[in-house]
């Protein structure tokens, strides 16, 4: 029986990929960090997991054949580290996994690779700056959760467990998601200093410094209807990006 699932490589038998003839490989990035007091610290692991799923099975429908690898489940967290269980994974080591990913994919023949991120601590753009020159292997990177604009979804999107991602969890695993009566508001402290403030000048912040209950935007407005919208608009774009990803002929990516 074939499996039911061919884009999804972890529940792929070796029968099914050795004819599957993949173009474009999908790695969804994570993190593993506490997320106010009703989300679980896998949030950004499972969000980023299922969205790469659902757009993934949209450009399988469409034709295309991508796969999506097994998520990492550990991000940048270093601003987390006195939060217990924040587990840090630095650039460096980060760097160090996306190369042999990026190994392993090339030798499997397929000719792109598309980072899913959905960890704000997460950058990749500089590890496939570093990394492009030595491989064949096309590279790039998306945040999922800036896909599509929030503003006409939800009211104050949050920027960490907010509204936008306890409306997603909501939809995506409600057993998972504690009432959102028992969450903090979310409220942040910001920056004194004021480029720093208006984001012109750039610092990573000490989370526990900032937020008393680890959540960053207030997620009480949040519902799974609101969540089940945005990730059927947010699959969707990417999905479409992907099937024109795996048409994409490497020696003619520019045009006028």
């Amino acid at each position: 029986m074939a499996t039911e699932r061919p884009w999804v490589l972890g529940e792929t038998t070796w029968s099914v990929v050795r004819d599957a003839a993949y173009t474009v490989a999908v790695v969804p990035w994570g993190a593993t960090e506490a997320h106010n007091n009703h989300l679980p610290y896998g949030t950004d692991t499972i969000e980023t997991e299922r969205v790469a799923h659902e757009a993934a099975r949209l450009a399988w429908d469409a034709g295309a054949r991508p796969v999506v690898l097994p998520s990492v489940p550990f991000g940048v967290n270093t601003g987390q580290r006195d939060i217990p269980l924040c587990v840090n994974m630095n650039p460096s080591t980060q760097l160090a996994v996306l190369r042999d990913i990026v190994m392993s994919v090339a030798l499997a023949g397929i000719s792109k690779l598309v980072i899913l991120n959905g960890h704000g601590g997460n950058d990749f753009r500089q590890m496939i700056r570093e990394l492009q020159p030595g491989t064949d292997l096309f590279l790039c990177t998306m945040n999922w959760y800036s896909c599509v604009d929030p503003q006409p979804y939800f009211a104050e999107p949050g920027d960490h467990a907010g509204e936008l991602e306890t409306s997603m969890m909501q939809h995506l695993t409600p057993g998972l998601v504690r009432p959102v009566s028992e969450a903090g508001d979310g409220h942040a402290k910001r920056f004194r200093i004021r480029a720093l403030r208006e984001g012109w000048a750039w610092a990573p912040r000490r989370w526990t410094e900032v937020t008393t209950d680890t959540g960053v935007g207030d997620p009480h407005a949040a519902d799974a209807h609101k969540g089940a919208l945005f990730f059927a608009a947010t699959t969707e774009r990417i999905g479409e990006f992907l099937v024109e990803l795996a048409a994409a002929d490497l020696a003619a990516m520019y045009g006028d």
